[in-house]
């Protein structure tokens, strides 16, 4: 082990626990729910695999009041849901780590509309879920009772499932106990409303009952948000933030902080460097006794070992790195730190929970299929017969699928036309604001690099005929799909008036074509490309007009949870915003466009360039010329199907695997079953 990083590896005291190192991965949606246990223990089991020493359930309900449904999240409502939990608890413990779970009623966070119980929060309010038109009725102190009981409850089965660590979770808005302490949504009279120590009382009660539940068998932390960096804003880490830390400092055996809401906890790395948070939590540590644990999207074990020793954190969280990778603290342990897989921040894991989907990752294809597939994110199967790959396109596809096969013993070889290998992850991460986009090639080409079974040509355009000399067993087209540039998308299939010939596409900008001063950005795909070319443009002085026909700008980064950074971040760049504005053509000068709900003409907007984001079609020339040849190919990536980065990765692994034979001939894979008591 590299002495500098040994500290991570120390154990630590956590009440009558111990913790074998001080990697925790954290509490966080997997996408399975209560209804997906098999799943959602394959990755589980991974993570205590991989090395991290605290593996956490997610959020789970304690009580049908609490109601999340829709949403992927976990129960422990009664003594049936024990065995499940003690079956991930088992897996977990297999591998040498501990486990923790996180209890919750999410109050006015909850919808009841499933269970047909009423949400429940301390005062008649809106559920925090504007678009659903639902209310929260005021607990009276019976209910207030029944909620100490349903934690004490669920406490106990915590116990009997064999957990180590058991929560009591108050963050990022999603929890009665935050609802109770927030005078956002506070606004009872009696002893548990109006002053601090009144709104703390609930807090307090149930943190003091579930210690005395826990006893000697666990060990209690707190989830707890310093500071509201979006929402209310009413807890500050310089107010009553603190002023909670101070007042129960050393009554919970472990501190877990952070900052509040999810949307702020979870920023991308478009907003938020690693170690983001440390500027609100670094107090913890002076106020209490006991171990702080913290997050901040950490990737790098220098700066891990720097939060330690620094005497910021004691513990280092982490949920989407341990999603990219969940072996990263055994390749720290390991002296690998090269071959971790660093999480990019993009957050497609968070966008596929909030649509209610098993997990996905850009930087890591085998998370969610553990379980249902066998893939290992570690492991791949060596091939029984060594062949010959040849690999047309280097781009997040063509690389996966050569990693996955080189690992598999077949002699790759990896033809780029370009001079730079990467494809789309290389060239998007030089716009502003996606650097991190660049390690989806940096990982894939460091490993490539470093196996004497690959080859890899940049600058080396194949066409059949080089194909076809090239005599390989296999032949994987991973060509992408370039941009179209006639204005067709995703709200309009066929093209604009006066856009072919006339609109740069995202490729064109890319490669550095001459854009006048003023442009105008027609934006029908409506997740980052138009946004974030609009902000790199404006860095550079054009006055950029962004027009999209949706009711509002970039619609999928409400699931990455981008939207409202990202539209302060066109403002304060200066760019023209033109939402529910339908392109009708463009004249050279200007763009026509009509109301999207009416269709009434608006004042067209002025520009000396257009650049349509619309839709990508792969190029399948080459394809064509193959099988005129009669010649074998897959295609993979974009240039099966144009999709985000994400897709594409998982593509070139899918594809290589049933390469490989290890995938079923019906692509059924194994599936989580109901049981039937009729």
């Amino acid at each position: 082990m590299d002495p500098r990083y040994s500290i991570l590896f120390e154990p630590l005291k956590i009440g009558p626990v111990t913790a074998p190192n001080r990697f925790v991965s954290m509490p966080h949606a997997i996408g399975h729910s209560y209804l997906m246990p098999n799943g959602a223990i394959g990755i589980r089991e991974t993570r205590a695999e991989g090395g991290w020493g605290i593996v956490a359930m997610q959020l789970s309900e304690i009580d049908p009041t609490s109601d999340l449904a829709g949403l992927p999240y976990e129960r422990l409502w009664d003594e049936g849901d024990v065995a499940a939990h003690a079956r991930s608890v088992e897996r977990i413990h297999a591998h040498g780590a501990l486990a923790s779970i996180e209890l919750a009623h999410t109050g006015i966070r909850s919808r009841g509309i499933s269970t047909g119980y009423p949400a429940m929060g301390p005062s008649v309010v809106p559920i925090l879920k504007p678009d659903m038109p639902f209310m929260a009725k005021a607990m009276d102190k019976d209910d207030i009772r029944n909620l100490r009981q349903m934690y004490r409850a669920a406490t106990r089965r915590a116990k009997a499932a064999g957990y180590d660590i058991v929560y009591v979770y108050a963050s990022h808005e999603a929890s009665i106990l935050w609802h109770f302490l927030s005078p956002a949504y506070n606004f009872r009279t009696d002893e548990y409303g109006g002053s601090f120590e009144n709104r703390l009382r609930l807090f307090r009660e149930v943190l003091e009952e579930t210690k005395e539940e826990a006893g000697d068998a666990m060990a209690v932390a707190v989830r707890f948000a310093v500071h509201e960096l979006s929402g209310p804003k009413r807890i500050l880490n310089s107010g009553e933030g603190r002023d909670v830390i101070e007042a129960l400092a050393d009554l919970p055996d472990l501190w877990d902080v952070n900052v509040s809401s999810w949307s702020r906890d979870s920023g991308t790395a478009r907003y938020d460097a690693e170690g983001f948070q440390e500027e609100f939590t670094s107090f913890v540590k002076q106020v209490t006794g006991k171990p702080v644990l913290g997050v901040g999207r950490f990737t790098s074990p220098d700066a891990m070992v720097s939060q330690i020793r620094r005497g910021v954190l004691d513990l280092i969280g982490a949920a989407r790195p341990s999603i990219a990778d969940p072996f990263l603290p055994a390749k720290v342990r390991e002296g690998r730190i090269e071959d971790i897989r660093e999480c990019i921040g993009c957050n497609i894991c968070v966008a596929v929970e909030t649509i209610g989907v098993e997990l996905r990752c850009t930087q890591n294809p085998t998370i969610s299929e553990e379980w249902r597939r066998g893939w290992h994110p570690e492991k791949i199967p060596a091939a029984g017969n060594a062949k010959t790959v040849l690999i047309v396109g280097s781009g997040p596809a063509g690389l996966e699928a050569a990693l996955v096969l080189a690992k598999a013993g077949h002699e790759v070889t990896v033809a780029e036309r370009a001079d730079e290998m990467g494809g789309r992850s290389a060239r998007e991460a030089r716009i502003r604001g996606l650097a991190s986009w660049g390690r989806v090639k940096d990982y894939r080409l460091y490993q490539l690099h470093q196996m004497p079974n690959v080859n890899l040509y940049p600058g080396s355009e194949l066409d059949a005929g080089g194909i076809a000399e090239f005599g390989a067993d296999h032949v994987l087209l991973a060509t992408g799909a370039p941009w179209r540039g006639d204005g067709a998308g995703r709200t309009r299939l066929t093209p604009i008036p006066g856009f072919a010939g006339a609109a740069l596409t995202p490729d064109d900008v890319m490669d550095g074509a001459a854009i006048a001063h003023s442009v105008v950005i027609y934006d029908d795909d409506h997740y980052y490309m138009a946004n974030a070319l609009a902000a790199d443009l404006a860095a550079r002085g054009h006055a950029v007009h962004l027009v999209t026909p949706m009711p509002s700008l970039s619609a999928w980064m409400v699931h990455t949870l981008e939207q409202p950074r990202m539209l302060a971040e066109m403002k304060a760049a200066g760019v023209r915003m033109y939402p529910n504005s339908v392109a009708t053509g463009w004249s050279g000068e200007g763009l026509a466009v009509s109301r999207g709900d009416t269709g009434e003409a608006l004042p067209a907007i002025a520009g000396a360039t257009l650049v349509a984001v619309g839709t990508r079609l792969p190029d399948t020339r080459l394809g064509e010329a193959l099988t005129a040849q009669g010649l074998p190919y897959r295609t993979i990536g974009d240039a099966e199907c144009p999709g985000i980065i994400q897709g594409a990765v998982y593509s070139g692994h899918r594809h290589a695997r049933e390469l490989l034979g290890t995938e079923p001939d019906d692509r059924v894979f194994k599936r989580e079953r109901p049981t039937l008591f009729l």
